[in-house]
């Protein structure tokens, strides 16, 4: 195996920047990032990383294979929450572990946009759809974890209205904004794009690296607490996304061979949504431990994506 991939990795600015914000936590230096700052940077995010995507859907014309690719990333969202709910419930309740497992269903756009940029730094271009399918598998995973949870329930008392499931995976607001923002990248002309290019791509990874600094310092903060659960949460944490990121990495050659399209598939089905899944089960499900599924998710998970994953995941797609 070449490791060059990974060493390269490791000494990426953005990644240096996540282990920074961590350290600022154990050194209890007072290094923040303000709360509206922090928003705003996540809202440029998805919107520069959707505005690209559809630019490139664009030039693109609707194949079997990019409808396979979607029902494909749909497939990947229902599939995961199901089976990690099963492990999950023989050790956590079962209201932690429908939430454990929507979260590992969903995505995290965080590790997609620093996914892109990993491409980008090896001359690869991300291919516009696949925005779209990363919009499309937020959903799924959300709905299919509240279902486990509803037939698993024991308190019959507690219900989960099927309206406000709809209501908060449909129109969380990453997903509109990544939707919203491919739109309106697919509807603009390049004349149109240009105008704006400088804010979309030239400040990208200088606004990541920011981005990810604040993870650290979040995820370090949440650190703190996490093991008063045990070793179980950790372990699932740390292996589950290497194996789900791997064998769907290997998978997607079924329905793609292009070797950025097989990477994607392999980071969306390791990743784990620390967003859009919390939000909505904060509402739905407030007996779930967001002290459990949030620092699985960003100080766990997050780290070993960007780290051992991507390396893993790349060196796969380029074997297949």
């Amino acid at each position: 195996m070449n490791f060059d991939l990974l060493l390269e990795n490791l000494t990426n600015p953005a990644l240096l920047y996540f282990i920074l914000g961590i350290l600022a936590v154990y050194l209890k230096s007072d290094l923040e990032i303000p709360q509206n700052s922090s928003k705003f940077i996540s809202l440029y995010l998805l919107f520069a990383i959707g505005f690209k995507g559809g630019q490139e859907l664009s030039h693109e014309p609707i194949t079997g294979e990019i409808i396979w690719a979607m029902l494909f990333g749909i497939f990947i969202s229902v599939a995961i929450p199901v089976y990690t709910f099963f492990i999950l419930k023989r050790r956590l309740p079962v209201y932690d572990a429908g939430a454990i497992a929507a979260a590992y269903g969903s995505i995290s756009a965080v590790t997609f946009v620093t996914a892109v940029s990993y491409l980008e730094s090896h001359d690869m271009v991300l291919h516009g759809y696949m925005v779209a399918i990363m919009a499309l598998m937020e959903s799924p995973a959300i709905i299919v974890g509240l279902i486990l949870i509803s037939i698993f329930n024991k308190e019959k008392t507690t219900k989960i209205k099927k309206s406000t499931i709809l209501k908060h995976s449909f129109t969380n607001g990453s997903v509109l904004l990544i939707l919203g923002s491919l739109i309106i990248g697919y509807l603009a002309s390049a004349k149109q794009a240009q105008g704006i290019e400088p804010f979309t791509n030239d400040l990208f990874k200088g606004f990541l690296a920011i981005f990810l600094l604040d993870m650290g310092i979040t995820s370090g903060k949440k650190l703190k607490s996490f093991f008063a659960h045990g070793w179980f949460p950790f372990l699932f944490a740390m292996i589950i996304p290497l194996v789900n990121g791997s064998v769907f990495t290997w998978l997607s050659s079924y329905v793609t061979d292009d070797i950025s399209n097989r990477f994607i598939f392999g980071i969306l089905a390791a990743s784990a949504s620390y967003i859009a899944v919390p939000a909505a089960m904060k509402i739905t499900v407030p007996k779930a431990n967001p002290g459990l599924f949030l620092p699985m998710a960003l100080a766990v998970t997050f780290p070993i994506n960007i780290t051992l994953g991507m390396p893993i995941y790349f060196l796969i797609a380029e074997s297949l």
